[in-house]
Parts: structure tokens; sequence; C-alpha cells
């Protein structure tokens, strides 16, 4: 059985997807789940900002039982800045990179192919002076020339690479096509058995998890991967259901990633939740309908034997019923027992915040459900960072024969406290418009969308927004019983969230797609 380590760029690739914007916090929570959730390497940043620098050096030194990586050109203020962000880590890594496709060389870099190799063996042997583990990726590999392909990676290794990424960076090979390029590789380069091949696929063509155990099967060792398959564009190949699928499927890939598959399910819903990206309903693996039956002759063939129709069973990825029901009477004891086993790792005023939001929701709800919880815990933890304002309460009127009214009282960053009313033609409109009378500066809304954390009438509301203020776009989410509340607190939430931006100068990330 062979092992497949996985190299998890959600922190780094998912992060650029459109819309997508994690604060250091968010990222250290979601880099602590993706160590329970077993990953071997880890891909936080690409050319950090002074924001990103820090949260970086947070991770690395947080981070003990999986290599801490970051993404660079081949340019060497971009590898002296990551091996000051990561030095600190428990395995330094650097992943650099140049591109090797025809298209790439003659329009984006203007380089002839000989000096494109010349410029990678240049970077790789200045990160071997100063990392342990350098990857060296050929960006467009699916698209270049096989021959000089394979060049480039024999200089690659004899400089200093340990681990050689050939990625389809526009989704455009197909598993066939891959599957060649790895045999190529293996048969024509030849320190190849020195380093570990990885593979790295986006989902344009939607082939990026079929075009990955392609190469998996044709000697990859190392598979680069995100949590739901965020990313650029179309997104990448998804962790979850590759690991899944090898884990199935031994029998046909004879490899394994040694994940603890039972932590997907919650690495999944921490990583929609701060990156503001629903999971389909019929997603693999994760979706809400993946281990649902609704057809007669399905319910009746898992009546007698779950087999029939289900190859997956929930408790494999962590999809399973709390056995221990939490609800007013609950004590701190149990609740923060439950905190933990969702990956709580917050202090002593965090848990209280927590577990006066869990008291409150008790009197709405007839029980409190995990997944209300890892709402709560999620909000908290992320609103801890800092609040400048701070929603003190909502009153809406509405009718259908008369304008819709808010009125608000709210914290100003100053400390006083303020009223406002304003109307609009629906009652989220009324507190946007409150609101924004309330902000210093004025206040732009590009996107609401709004959702249950589950089902039921007495079900959580999550709303996420997208604002402009200030300079700056930015998204906040809100978690209430009320609809209208999580409105309020979603608003609230990305207006301090700029604030926080301003306060330590972050500028946006440039960012990168291979």
């Amino acid at each position: 059985m062979r092992k497949i380590n996985v190299f998890d760029t959600t922190l780094r690739d998912g992060e650029q997807s459109a819309g997508v914007n994690l604060n250091q916090e968010e990222k250290l929570e979601i880099a602590r789940q993706l160590e329970r959730l077993g990953v071997d390497i880890m891909e936080v940043v690409f050319q950090p900002s002074k924001g990103d620098f820090q949260s970086v050096q947070q991770i690395a030194r947080t981070i003990k039982d999986c290599s801490i990586t970051g993404l660079a050109r081949a340019v060497q203020s971009d590898i002296d800045t990551a091996w000051e962000a990561l030095k600190d880590s428990a395995e330094p890594r650097l992943h650099v990179f140049i591109a090797s496709s025809p298209i790439h060389m003659k329009y984006k870099l203007n380089m002839t192919p000989d000096q494109v190799v010349e410029k990678a063996v240049q970077s790789v042997k200045l990160a071997a002076s100063k990392f342990p583990q350098v990857q060296f990726s050929a960006e467009d590999a699916s698209r270049a020339e096989l021959p000089f392909l394979a060049r480039l990676v024999e200089e690659a290794i004899q400089a200093g690479a340990t681990v050689i990424n050939l990625p389809d960076t526009v989704g455009f090979t197909t598993p066939y096509e891959i599957g060649n390029m790895f045999a190529y590789m293996k048969q024509n380069v030849p320190s190849i058995e020195k380093v570990i091949l990885s593979t790295h696929n986006h989902n344009d063509l939607g082939m990026a998890v079929a075009n990955s155990l392609a190469a998996i099967q044709n000697g990859a060792g190392q598979v680069e991967c995100t949590i739901n398959g965020i990313g650029e564009r179309a997104g990448n190949a998804a962790l979850e259901e590759i690991a899944v699928a090898l884990n199935i499927r031994k029998d046909h890939y004879n490899a394994d990633t040694g994940l603890t598959l039972k932590e997907i399910k919650r690495t999944s819903s921490l990583v929609s939740k701060l990156a503001n990206m629903p999971v389909p309903g019929n997603k693999a693996v994760v979706g809400a309908n993946a281990f649902a039956h609704e057809s007669g002759i399905h319910q009746d063939g898992m009546l007698k034997n779950k087999e029939t129709y289900e190859i997956i069973t929930p408790e494999l990825v962590g999809v399973n019923e709390s056995s221990m029901v939490l609800g007013k009477h609950s004590g701190r004891h149990a609740f923060k027992e439950k905190l933990t086993e969702l990956g709580f790792a917050g202090d002593s005023v965090q848990f209280q915040q927590i577990f006066d939001a869990f008291k409150d929701l008790c009197d709405k709800k007839k029980e409190v459900t995990e997944d209300d919880l890892f709402a709560l815990m999620t909000e908290t933890m992320t609103d801890a960072i800092q609040e400048s304002y701070e929603l003190q309460t909502v009153q809406v009127n509405y009718g259908t024969n008369n304008i819709p009214t808010a009125a608000i009282t709210m914290k100003l960053p100053t400390g006083a406290i303020t009223q406002e009313a304003a109307t609009g033609s629906g009652s989220v409109e009324a507190i946007y418009n409150t609101l924004e009378r309330m902000i210093d500066g004025p206040v732009s809304l590009e996107d609401y969308r709004i959702q249950s954390v589950n089902g039921g009438g007495d079900a959580l509301a999550e709303v996420y927004v997208q604002v402009k203020y200030a300079g700056f776009e930015s998204t906040g989410r809100g978690t209430a019983h009320d609809v209208l509340e999580a409105s309020a607190k979603a608003y609230i939430n990305a207006i301090n969230r700029t604030l926080i931006r301003k306060v330590y100068g972050q500028e946006q990330t440039n960012k990168v797609n291979i």
C-alpha cells in the first residue's frame, strides 16, 4: 500500500477563489483543523503582504504535525521573504515555480526555453540553500512539450529540488494524457527516483479529481488539493473526494493518504462557513444529500442491507448523530467537552461568549444541534479579534400596508451609544439603511446571502454579506435565531473586518494560479 502525501492548498489556492478573504484568526482556525485532519503539507501563502506575513508566521509557529510551505516565484525577493515567514515551522518548505508551456514562456515570461531552465536552476539552488525541503513546479506542465519538460525537471532535481510538481494549471488535460505525462517523466528523467512526484489539477473541465487519481496511478506520490475543491475559477481537485476514493477503492489504487477521515465533514463545514462558499447539496462525500435516500427502491435496499446503495458510510467521514444532546439544562462541563470535540481552541473569555450565546439559543430552541454549536463557535471566534461597532438592539416594524422601518441601537468605536431609524423597501434594506447612517462613511452592499444552519422551523439563520467600505471589499457573517438579527450582525461584522484591515495596514495579497 503506497502512502500518498496530501498537500493541502486551501489557504493559498483556495483563498484565491473570487470573494474569499480570510483574516488571520480564520486562517489559523482552518490550519488547526487541517492539522487534525492529518494533511502532510499545508500551503498557506503566496507573496505575503504585511498582514499575511504575520498570519503565516503565526501558523508556522503553531502547527507542528505537518510541513508548512509558501509559494514563490523564481525571484530572490520572494524566496527571502518566504524564509523569514516560514523559518520557525517544524519543517520549513518552499514551493517555487516557473512556467513551462510554450504559450506561457512566449507571452507571459517573454523568455526562451534556455532562459527558463537557467532561471529555474538559480531559484531552486537559492531555495535549497535555505529550506530543507524544496518543491519545484513547472507551471502549465500539461501543455508543455514533453522533451523540454523532462529537461527542466532533471535540471531542477540536480539543483536541489526534493519534490517535482507537474500541474494542470488551466484544467485542460484528461486522465489518459496526465497519466502519459507522468509515465514519460518516469522513463525520461534520469534522476526521477530521487524525488517525489506531485500532481496539482484544476477543475475547469470537471476532471480535477479524475486527473489526480490518474496521476497517482502513474507514479505521483503527492496530491495537491483543497477542501471542498475551492480555488481559482472552477476550483481545484477536492481533497475529500480523492481521500475517500483511495480509501474505498484500495483494491484498485493500492494507495492511501493516512488522513483521519472522520474529520472530513467538520473540515468541510469550517471552510464552507469561513470562506462563504456553501457546499452544494449534491456534492460528493460532504454534500447534504450525499447520504440521503428518497427513492422507494433505494430505501427498501437500505433497510435490507446498507451496502446495496451506500458505498461510503456516513461515519467514515464524520457524519453521525451526536450521542450527547445539549439543551437549556446542560452544564458548563458537558458544554466544554462538546466544544473541545468540535475543535475549540479559544480562551476562557471566548468560551464564556459561546456559552452565553448557547444559553440564549436554548431559550429559543428545544434542542441545540452540533451544527448550531459549530455556527456559534465560528462566529464568536472570528468576531473576538476586535469589535469596533457593536449591535445593541434591533427592532423592525413591517406590515403589508406599512413601509418597513428599522430602529437600531449600536455602540460606536468611541464607546458612545447611538440610536437611529430608517425605512426601506424591505425589512433587510431598512436595517442596512439605518446602519449606514450610523457608520462613518458610505457603505455599498455588493452581495447578500442567507441559509439555515440546519432544517426545521427553529433553525439558526446564517447571513453572508459583501460590502465596499473605506476603499476595501470585505465579507461578513452573522448567525442568529432571527433572520433580521443575523442580517444586522453580518453587516456590522463586515464593517469591523474592514476596520481591522485598516488598522493593520493589510493590502490585498498578490495572487497566482499554478
